[in-house]
């Protein structure tokens, strides 16, 4: 087993340049590793991941390559690579992160965690992690949970097909452990071959697919509206398009 760790918990675990290039390199090196049977995705900290590095968004805005042109690149790492990757998810993740946890091939989170596809709430749209999100949940929960942002939790992210499991946060581990212990019983060989079985009606379309929905996303992320969301996140303050006295 290798473990990945999202490591950066002074910033929520959020999905900076920094981040996301060191995750392709560990996912690229655990893929070809042979002794390495398969992939736990876990976090340190009490967030597995805030999403975005909204900081480093804004301000590439216009001016560079923001993160989330290469958060698709990691959703593909994990999507099509050849080992099953498993997320471990101990605390709360938002927008990006919950792409993180549909691309993987089994997840796992501790009741008490909370999800949130917060996009809409800062003026932009989960575009990128669609590609792996869309194809976990029914076309109803997709709509009420993209279009509201709410926030729900554990048992509801596994009703809906986000996670795998979702068990009590003492069992959060064992959990883990069990599914590791039986993917290692499969054949490697066979094991890839399933993976490649489990995407195969996407597999031509799916790099086409994170092309087209990455340039959707940096549209958002550079319109007025983005820019605002942004801003109010970083301010603390609802966005101007909040109607006064709004819950």
């Amino acid at each position: 087993m290798a473990t990945l760790t999202l490591d950066s918990p002074p910033n929520r675990n959020a999905l900076s340049t920094a981040l996301i290039e060191e995750l392709l390199a560990a996912l690229a090196a655990a893929d070809a590793d042979d002794s390495v049977r398969a992939i736990v995705l876990t976090h340190t900290g009490p967030v597995f991941s805030s999403g975005a590095d909204l900081k480093e968004t804004a301000a590439a805005i216009g001016s560079g390559r923001p993160p989330i042109t290469r958060l698709g690149d990691v959703l593909a790492a994990i999507w099509e690579g050849r080992k099953p990757v498993v997320a471990r998810v101990a605390g709360p993740a938002r927008a990006g992160g919950l792409g993180l946890i549909a691309a993987a091939d089994i997840a796992v989170c501790s009741t008490d965690a909370t999800f949130a596809f917060t996009e809409v709430r800062i003026g932009v749209v989960p575009a990128v992690i669609s590609a792996t999100v869309l194809p976990r949940l029914s076309s109803r929960d997709a709509a009420e949970l993209y279009l509201t942002g709410a926030t729900f939790d554990g048992a509801r992210a596994e009703r809906v097909g986000l996670v795998t499991a979702a068990v009590a946060p003492e069992e959060l581990d064992a959990a883990v452990a069990a599914y590791v212990a039986a993917l290692v019983r499969g054949a490697p060989e066979a094991l890839a071959g399933t993976k490649e079985l489990l995407r195969q009606p996407r597999t031509d379309r799916f790099r086409h697919q994170i092309r087209a929905l990455t340039e959707i996303s940096v549209s958002y992320f550079g319109s007025d509206e983005g820019r605002e969301g942004m801003l109010a996140f970083r301010e603390k303050r609802d966005p101007n398009w909040v109607p006064d006295g709004a819950a």
